[in-house]
């Protein structure tokens, strides 16, 4: 079978087959031109993604942690079963991640995750059959956060190979802030299609806490691509996470220069896909009171655009970007019909997926 995806003036022909395919990747097939003219061009693709597991603790106090909601006899009387569900159910999103272009056997190359407690909950997710198939393996360094709660990536190293690991500290500016420990930047070097690629995976101070925070946030993202740029200009960077705002919004438009148009993408700048599904298709990755933010972006430096109209793809370059829906990821009835199917509402346990869809970029390289 085959899907047929339309560039600008281009007609691209992705053919995958479930059995094979060649270094675990699929092949767009380009052709250019038309009737007995027509060139074929191979373009291998990559799919990066990422996703807000919500509150993925196990059932284990960690000392220093505020986790007893997540204990056997807390709030949520989370248990071994609730937990052993949790797993399955998130497993089966990650492994569906990026199958709308990919074959189910490939998937993501890389996905960023928030909101999982500690490395034992990462083995026991990507132990999980889906995400053990295709040897997920994973990027984490136990942050500061008082609740609890941090990122990873999760990379098959068949695709993506870590060069190199750091966790970039969230700097607080005010000194009446100097006990509030937050996320920081897990910031994950490596080689995709044969090119230097920086993943930067974060989760911003949530709106309980004012913009200020946020914006603080996008500034220290900015100094933090700008500082990857300075030690090779060649990197390709990403920045995602939840932001916990919108790409509108300053810290995103402002602080970190996420444009919303590709041409006005400047060198010091950042390109951001995920304003127009918002802004114009009403579109988001989670819903609060009846309408959708889309808090979950996954953001690009200019390196990875195709920029002044030219369609050059000998090196990584942005392809398409989708949030990720199945219908499993959705409450089918009630009052929340059409929210995302979360783990708890209410104090009631749902045995759901999380609050947030997952988000996905597309990167294409021509074969030679």
């Amino acid at each position: 079978m085959y899907i047929v995806i339309l560039f600008p003036d281009i007609c691209t022909k992705i053919y995958m087959t479930m059995n094979r395919f060649i270094s675990l990747l699929a092949f767009l097939l380009i052709i250019v031109g038309s009737g007995a003219q027509a060139q074929e061009r191979k373009f291998s693709v990559y799919a990066v993604g990422f996703y807000n597991l919500e509150n993925l603790f196990d059932t284990c106090h960690d000392e220093g942690k505020r986790d007893y909601d997540f204990l056997p006899e807390g709030a949520y009387k989370w248990n071994g079963r609730k937990y052993a569900s949790k797993l399955d159910n998130l497993a089966r999103v990650l492994a569906d991640m990026g199958t709308d272009v990919l074959p189910k056997s490939v998937g993501c190359a890389v996905i960023g995750v928030s909101e999982v407690e500690n490395a034992k909950v990462l083995d026991d997710l990507t132990a999980r059959k889906p995400l053990a198939d295709r040897g997920y393996k994973y990027c984490h360094i136990e942050g500061p956060d008082s609740r609890g709660v941090d990122c990873a990536l999760l990379y098959n190293p068949r695709i993506f190979t870590v060069r190199d690991v750091k966790l970039v500290p969230y700097v607080q500016s005010l000194a009446k802030d100097s006990n509030f420990h937050t996320r920081g930047f897990l910031t994950v070097s490596g080689t995709m299609a044969g090119e230097h690629v920086t993943v930067v995976v974060n989760h911003l101070p949530s709106r309980f806490n004012g913009s200020f925070y946020r914006e603080q946030g996008g500034r220290q993202l900015r100094q933090l691509k700008d500082s990857l740029l300075r030690e090779d200009p060649a990197v390709k960077v990403i920045v995602m996470g939840d932001m916990n705002d919108d790409p509108m919004d300053k810290s995103m438009a402002v602080e970190l220069g996420a444009k919303r148009n590709i041409k006005d993408v400047g060198d010091g700048d950042m390109y951001n896909p995920w304003w127009d599904i918002l802004a114009k298709e009403g579109r988001g990755t989670l819903m609060y009171n009846g309408g959708w933010n889309l808090f979950d972006q996954i953001i690009l430096s200019p390196s990875l655009l195709c920029r002044d109209g030219k369609k050059d793809y000998s090196t990584l370059k942005y392809f398409k970007h989708q949030i990720f829906t199945r219908d499993y990821l959705f409450q089918q009835t009630g009052k929340y019909k059409g929210n995302p199917l979360r783990t708890h509402a209410g104090g009631v346990w749902l045995n759901g997926y999380s609050d947030h869809l997952p988000t996905i970029v597309y990167l294409v390289k021509e074969q030679k």
